[in-house]
């Protein structure tokens, strides 16, 4: 399952509405200007996976009920079979497969990325995202550049990068083939567990 961009952006304005948070409040907190968070809220752009976490993290939400409409209400355990989980499709044909959207109170959020190759982003400079908190990549198949704010680091099958998520940190997939990767976002210390 799919989340759908409108009903989720529909979900985020009614969120910001009711805790009386002003457009300007919110698009500071995502680190967008007015303009491009009121066009993310409408849904009339692609929501990114670092927005939607700013998002619920200023909304108070877990980001599973940004995109879904429901809370998580698993406790104790959660299996997810292979090639299961919560398909998220963001950032430039990235696909995020969320491996424990239904279990409550997580101090971590995992994730099944597979990152495509694309052959004109080889040359340029890697985007950077910044979210609070750590991440965790581990690489299970095809290669990828690791870019640390000025840092660069090319990884392959059984490498695993953690680090700051707060600072400017992106990857591409690289050696012509798509790179899987299991990634494991954490949450910040003393972050409230919703």
């Amino acid at each position: 399952m799919e989340p759908n961009i409108k009903e989720v952006a529909n979900r985020i304005h009614a969120l910001r509405e009711d805790c009386g948070y002003s457009l300007e409040y919110m698009a500071d907190f995502t680190g967008r200007s007015v303009e491009e968070y009121a066009a993310q809220e409408a849904g009339e752009q692609d929501l990114s996976f670092t927005f939607l976490y700013k998002c619920a993290e200023a909304l108070g939400v877990d980001v599973i009920e940004l995109l879904t409409g429901e809370s998580p209400h698993l406790t104790g355990y959660s299996l997810v079979p292979a090639g299961e989980g919560l398909c998220i499709k963001r950032r430039a044909g990235f696909e995020y497969l969320h491996k424990a959207p239904h279990f409550r109170n997580k101090l971590a959020e995992p994730f099944l990325v597979t990152a495509p190759y694309i052959e004109e982003a080889q040359g340029v400079p890697i985007h950077l995202s910044y979210h609070a908190g750590q991440e965790i990549d581990y690489i299970i198949s095809g290669r990828m550049r690791f870019a640390y704010e000025d840092h660069v680091e090319e990884l392959a099958p059984g490498d695993l990068v953690m680090y700051d998520s707060g600072r400017g940190h992106g990857m591409i997939a690289i050696g012509g083939e798509p790179c899987v990767f299991l990634a494991i976002v954490l949450k910040p210390q003393g972050a409230e567990i919703i």
